[in-house]
């Protein structure tokens, strides 16, 4: 499967796995039942030698149901603008900035569990491709491989 991603970085590769891959039923639960994120709610968890040691979801700055339900059925700034997918994350308070991903999070996570995850695997459902500044966070703590389920392309491309 050859994919246009908007950001991959040199020397890196996305990765695919059935959605009943243990570790992607894990992200899938994450994303579930701990994104915020109405519009583009996602899940990650950071694997360490078969281990899960990190779990992230991403989450926008609203917190209020009303005001989120609005921003997923009515109104995003970014959408509105047509601005690029993977950009300026800080125009929409309702679009979780990056620092707020779910691989940013389970990243943080699996270092405030482990120390060091070098060599880890970062498992991601609820989008088609991760954004630059989740690669550089993902990169910066040793993560080595990147795997979404199956089908993203497909399920999450809008």
């Amino acid at each position: 499967m050859t994919n246009e991603y908007p950001y991959l970085p040199e020397e890196r590769t996305i990765g695919y796995v059935p959605a009943d891959n243990e570790f992607m039923r894990e992200a899938k639960r994450v994303r579930d039942t701990m994104s915020t994120d109405r519009n583009h709610s996602t899940g990650a968890v950071v694997v360490l030698n078969g281990e899960i040691v990190g779990r992230g979801a991403n989450q926008s700055a609203l917190k209020n149901d009303k005001l989120l339900d609005f921003h997923k059925n009515t109104f995003c700034v970014r959408r509105f603008l047509k601005i690029k997918t993977g950009t300026k994350y800080w125009l929409c308070p309702g679009c979780s900035s990056s620092r707020h991903h779910g691989e940013t999070r389970a990243v943080k996570d699996a270092l405030k569990n482990k120390g060091s995850i070098q060599g880890a695997d970062l498992y991601l459902y609820g989008h088609w491709w991760c954004c630059r500044p989740c690669w550089d966070e993902m990169i910066k703590a040793g993560i080595d491989k990147v795997y979404l389920v199956e089908g993203a392309t497909e399920l999450f491309k809008r």
